[in-house]
């Protein structure tokens, strides 16, 4: 028997199961690679959406950060303290110099 005779009654035999495999094998490479919920869409989502949570807990950590200046402030003389040093707020007839010091070895 000639090998093609050999591989055609083979595969009169096992028919169905490669019928089968080579759907499964499609169903395999379409829900992989080429399907809307595909492994690669799922992988890029979840990377960004961890990149969201970070975000997420460093907006969280500037908030809470806030709410505590927000409370300091709520003396008057922290929010006069706070008004001079990050906005340049004065009294009347008040004068303010700035001194900045210069590094001697950048020059």
């Amino acid at each position: 028997m000639s090998r093609f005779l050999r591989f055609k009654v083979f595969f009169k035999k096992h028919q169905r199961y490669f019928t089968y495999g080579s759907i499964l094998l499609g169903f395999i490479i379409w829900m992989f690679f080429l399907d809307t919920h595909s492994w690669k869409i799922h992988s890029e989502l979840n990377k960004e959406m961890e990149q969201l949570e970070m975000q997420k807990e460093a907006l969280q950590k500037l908030i809470e950060e806030d709410r505590m200046t927000i409370k300091n402030l709520e003396n008057t003389d922290s929010l006069e303290r706070f008004a001079r040093e990050q906005y340049g707020h004065k009294k009347e007839n008040e004068t303010i110099f700035y001194i900045e010091f210069r590094d001697s070895l950048n020059e």
